[in-house]
């Protein structure tokens, strides 16, 4: 006889862990998914009936910018998140425990009224959704006033009125940090989840019938169990899926795929059947897309991997051609073809352990956590999170942390395998120039690398000199590493082009060309473009070296002083309803 002490919701979460055993034993059960699931539903039932939850409520940030679609697929993951997990359940037709604030910065009028219409329609539809847009942006800059404005130039950039769209990602979560400060000060028990309008509420599986994007985490749940049973302050995810790094650090490992697929794809000839199908097809590891992975501490991958084709039914190696050729331009918009994350299974709160990068993307705060701006946002640089999580890291330590709560990340839209907007990457039918993401990312892995080095002794650091010299010497350290993947991308690239021309390969024997040769050739002149020995892109980082430099030793030599700032911005707008 069951004793009367029984609680039921410790009785459904022990039901809870049985399932989540079943969906993952062996790999991903699929058909354990819907109980899974349902057993989180009956969880939500038993607090309903109890009539009290002090459980962790969440508001989602989202900066956007001129991505109407992606916006729309990721809300949508977010309300179908809710729907099948049913976090914090519902109240009065709403979801009680989730909200959403959605900070555009969109320079098109026809994308800001796209997402003021998103915005409307889910929170019409029970998703509580705040929609932050110029007008409302300059109100919290009004509340605080000139003096303490000019103060925040550094991490708002330049803010004189009217404001206007493509301020950039790191100065758009700032102005909404501020907002977030005066809306839920004094609150108890909420929980700040930033993410990126490109990302949806999933993880990606491996199976053998197929890579599949499923909804398979309830990230509420388990935030709210690690908030609750530690202490910690901010705690970072990371993605699965597409990168979360430039092109300009991903184009050597590339062409190491995309070479050993042509000769693979030669061998076999085009009338072979398709083979990038084998079960023991590549899987991505830690940082596997990543040029330069061995400076972040992970090791070096072997050569290659291999592109598992997707198509289904009986086909040539020709249509497996022509589909990987398909896919090769969305590279320059932030995919990896070859080098795809996936999930890999792990109970969340076991897996808490201290963090060091902060995936802008998909990291998770305390209201305490809002005194952590996006450090040097004015500057617009590449690895703005990896920067704040030294930070914190430095002044936290145990209580900054990371868990294996990994949200699906997609830089493309489907139906064209193009980025729906990427301001500062100029792109036309033929050609992409990824200019301004070069100089973005090396200067961003400078002050990434110069905190590190500062964070060994003292940081934030008020010796100018002591900056100087770190800057100094870590900007000598990355123009070589720069330099020697420039060297070896020219020698991939002219394999590449040897074997796309060699006359003896059956895609320049066949009557009528394979449709993806064009394909493949736009994209060795892509590569030629931005990475080839006639390039400005590797040229103009030396060239801008000492303005650029300049410009990184007064960021890191003033942060205290952006720091003083933000807090004072932070009392002043405390409680203000703008």
């Amino acid at each position: 006889m069951p004793s009367q002490h029984t609680d039921p919701i410790a009785e459904q979460r022990a039901a809870i862990s049985e399932s989540e055993r079943r969906l993952w034993a062996g790999g991903f059960n699929e058909a354990e998914l819907e109980p899974y699931q349902a057993a989180w539903q009956a969880l939500e039932a038993l607090y309903a009936a109890r009539n009290s939850d002090d459980r962790h409520a969440f508001v989602v940030v989202i900066p956007v910018a001129d991505r109407p679609r992606h916006l729309e697929t990721c809300l949508d993951s977010l309300q179908e998140l809710c729907r099948l997990y049913g976090y914090g359940g519902q109240r009065d037709g709403r979801f009680a425990k989730v909200e959403v604030f959605i900070a555009d910065d969109s320079l098109d009028e026809a994308s800001m009224a796209a997402h003021r219409e998103l915005a409307g329609r889910y929170d019409a539809a029970g998703l509580t959704t705040r929609y932050f847009g110029l007008e409302a942006q300059q109100s919290v800059l009004d509340v605080l006033g000139p003096e303490k404005r000019a103060a925040l130039a550094p991490m708002l950039g330049d803010i004189r009125a009217p404001l206007t769209g493509h301020k950039g990602a790191s100065v758009t979560r700032n102005l909404a940090f501020l907002r977030l400060s005066m809306l839920y000060a004094g609150r108890d028990k909420v929980l700040f989840h930033a993410i990126d309008s490109d990302q949806e509420f999933k993880v990606k599986v491996a199976t053998r019938a197929g890579d599949r994007d499923v909804y398979a985490v309830s990230y509420f749940h388990a935030l709210d169990e690690i908030f609750s049973q530690t202490d910690a302050l901010m705690l970072t995810g990371k993605v699965v899926g597409d990168p979360p790094v430039s092109p300009a650090v991903m184009a050597g490992n590339f062409m190491d795929d995309v070479i050993a697929f042509l000769q693979r794809s030669a061998e076999r000839g085009g009338q072979a059947p398709c083979g990038h199908h084998e079960d023991g097809a590549r899987r991505e590891g830690e940082a596997a897309y990543h040029d330069m992975a061995d400076l972040f501490g992970f090791g070096p991958g072997e050569a290659a991997y291999r592109y598992r084709c997707p198509l289904s039914g009986a086909h040539d190696e020709a249509a497996g051609f022509d589909h990987f050729a398909g896919r090769l331009n969305a590279f320059f918009h932030g995919e990896h073809p070859t080098r795809v994350s996936f999930y890999q299974y792990a109970d969340a709160l076991g897996s808490v352990q201290p963090a060091r990068t902060v995936y802008t993307g998909n990291y998770v705060f305390r209201p305490e956590g809002l005194k952590w701006f996006i450090p040097f946002a004015a500057l617009r640089l590449r690895m703005a999170g990896p920067s704040l999580g030294r930070i914190v890291r430095a002044e936290v330590s145990g209580r900054f942390v990371q868990a294996n709560l990994p949200m699906l990340h997609r830089r493309t839209v489907e139906d064209t395998a193009e980025s729906e907007c990427r301001p500062r990457v100029l792109a036309d039918e033929t050609q992409i120039d990824l200019c301004g993401e070069f100089g973005r990312q090396f200067h961003g892995d400078v002050v990434l690398f110069t905190l590190e080095r500062l964070a060994k002794g003292h940081f934030p650091c008020r010796s100018q000199v002591a900056v100087s010299e770190a800057i100094d010497s870590v900007y000598a350290s990355m123009l070589d590493q720069y330099a020697a993947k420039h060297a070896a991308i020219i020698d991939k690239l002219a394999t590449l082009k040897a074997l796309l021309d060699a006359p003896g390969n059956w895609w320049n024997q066949a009557q009528t060309p394979p449709a993806g040769l064009a394909d493949f050739k736009r994209f060795s002149a892509n590569i030629e473009h931005n990475f080839g020995s006639g390039t400005s892109c590797f040229a103009r980082i030396a060239q801008n070296g000492m303005n650029g430099r300049n410009a990184l030793v007064k960021a890191i030599h003033c942060y205290p002083d952006d720091r003083q700032a933000w807090e004072a911005a932070l009392v002043a707008g405390r409680g203000r309803a703008a």
